[in-house]
């Protein structure tokens, strides 16, 4: 994510965007607080009803913070990370109502919907592997059970499915320039760049 992310943020500017990247969650000091009490990986004793509620408290807080703000003043958005994994983790991967998130999404972000969700699909097995390399970055949600990420990488390929006009999957083991490319003519076509 962090690689593509970077290489999409890069074109935007080339081609006179002003972008703003923000990650879930935290982005503003509150939810740089809540980061910290929802990845840390003492916490295990977390409920996810809690989990969910923290995490739509520091998205609530990005959104209308730093989000809504740059998106007002015409500037282009890219998220590590947005509602749709409340949907993916929360929902499939804990197994909590799709119903009662939707409506916990809609009124922490105020209905605001990404324009094109990419989603990078891999492995779950090779997913993890690629985490533990990076020890400081391992947190409370990779210590999830394997099949806990099984759901969750379902429920990505649901969501995607059940909205296509939106997602992109894209094979998270090609080549980084392969994928760069795919994520740019997306991307492009839906803001009208070349």
């Amino acid at each position: 994510k962090t690689t593509q992310i970077t290489l999409l943020v890069d074109w935007l500017r080339s081609a006179g965007q002003q972008v703003l990247v923000t990650r879930e969650p935290g982005g503003t000091v509150i939810g740089d607080q809540i980061r910290h009490i929802l990845l840390h990986p003492s916490h295990t004793e977390m409920a996810p009803e809690a989990e969910i509620l923290l995490f739509s408290a520091a998205r609530a807080q990005i959104v209308r913070q730093v989000i809504l703000p740059h998106l007002r003043a015409g500037g282009v958005v890219v998220c590590d990370r947005f509602a749709d994994s409340t949907m993916a983790y929360q929902g499939h991967g804990h197994r909590l109502s799709l119903d009662a998130l939707r409506q916990i999404t809609s009124f922490a972000t105020g209905d605001l919907r990404p324009d094109v969700t990419i989603y990078l699909d891999v492995e779950v097995e090779t997913g993890l592997r690629r985490k533990a390399q990076t020890p400081e970055e391992w947190n409370r949600m990779e210590a999830q059970s394997l099949a806990f990420h099984h759901r969750v990488r379902a429920g990505y390929l649901d969501l995607a499915a059940a909205e296509p006009d939106r997602f992109l999957v894209l094979d998270a083991g090609r080549g980084i320039a392969d994928v760069h490319q795919d994520i740019r003519r997306r991307v492009g076509g839906v803001m009208g760049l070349s």
